[in-house]
């Protein structure tokens, strides 16, 4: 007997879900940086083992959106949230928990309304950047703001199913009595995917975001919210890369002072693709396309 199911990971930004779903998983399945709202899909990672398959959503952070994209970002974490088996929400075990974060709990035990709905834990994540003493703070203030947030919302009947797990997601302190957890949460079925897949990401889509993670990681202030990154050639082993800025002052700013940036960016994407691969980047501007219609939906999101 075998059995799969889907997890879902939602909390505000910078709280650890893409560190923590590539830590479960066991490889990289998501893009990291130290720039809210990195992540800009719902990536998924598979986990098979002992006759379980997890199927681990990573997804956006949930935030005040300021633009177009900032909106259809939160409609994705949410709608991610949906039909799912567990619900982690995730927060910061060294930051106090805030209107962010209650927003997050607040669509936690709303999923769960009925008796049938998904599992749901709180975690509270980077505990390795702070004292037991503020971990163990961090846990009573989590709990009681879930009854808060349970009395405002006549959700009682939800709050005694909500577990809570300390962990760090970068050193992997905490993951496996998580991951337990989630597994021991997975209904009877067939494995939804093949045992070997660690994620369902295409590999044209996962070339842009590793290009676009080392913009982000070497750019600064607002530039990475205006950063797009898409695979416009695929011909073995020639990837061409075409980075969309939304001004033209931008475009310098990524191409960098002799075009040192743009080469570190290259460099350091293809130290993590298969050796022979031959990267192209080009850098074009495509004005507000944060905030238009048109190019988000061909842009996918």
């Amino acid at each position: 007997m075998t059995r799969a199911g889907f997890a879902a990971i939602i909390g505000r930004p910078n709280v650890g879900k893409s560190t923590l779903i590539n830590q479960v998983v066991g490889v990289k399945i998501s893009i990291t940086s130290p720039s809210p709202n990195t992540t800009r899909s719902a990536i998924r990672g598979i986990l098979t083992e002992d006759d379980v398959q997890v199927i681990f959503v990573d997804t956006p952070g949930i935030h005040r959106p300021r633009t177009t994209l900032g909106g259809r970002l939160n409609e994705t974490a949410r709608a991610a949230a949906d039909d799912v088996d567990v619900i982690m929400a995730l927060v910061d075990a060294g930051a106090s928990i805030g209107p962010g974060d209650r927003t997050v709990l607040t669509k936690l035990l709303e999923a769960s309304r009925s008796s049938h709905g998904p599992k749901l834990c709180v975690v509270v994540n980077k505990i390795d950047r702070t004292s037991r003493e503020s971990v163990a703070a961090q846990l009573m203030a989590a709990v009681e703001a879930v009854q808060e947030i349970a009395d405002e919302r006549g959700l009682g009947n939800v709050v005694d199913r909500v577990e809570y797990f300390p962990i760090s997601a970068k050193t992997g302190v905490g993951t496996a009595e998580l991951v337990e957890y989630v597994k021991a949460a997975m209904p009877e079925s067939h494995y939804l995917f093949p045992e070997e897949e660690v994620s369902d990401v295409p590999e044209a889509i996962w070339v842009a975001e590793l290009v676009r993670e080392q913009l982000v990681r070497k750019t600064k202030q607002e530039l990475p919210h205006s950063i797009h990154c898409r695979v416009t050639e695929f011909e073995w082993p020639h990837i061409t890369v075409e980075v969309l800025v939304e001004r033209e002052s931008q475009k310098g700013m990524v191409i960098g002072k002799g075009g040192q940036l743009l080469k570190d960016v290259g460099i350091a994407a293809r130290a993590q693709l298969p050796e022979g691969v031959y990267l192209e980047l080009r850098v074009s501007v495509e004005p507000g396309w944060q905030k238009r219609d048109d190019m988000l939906d061909r842009f996918g999101y």
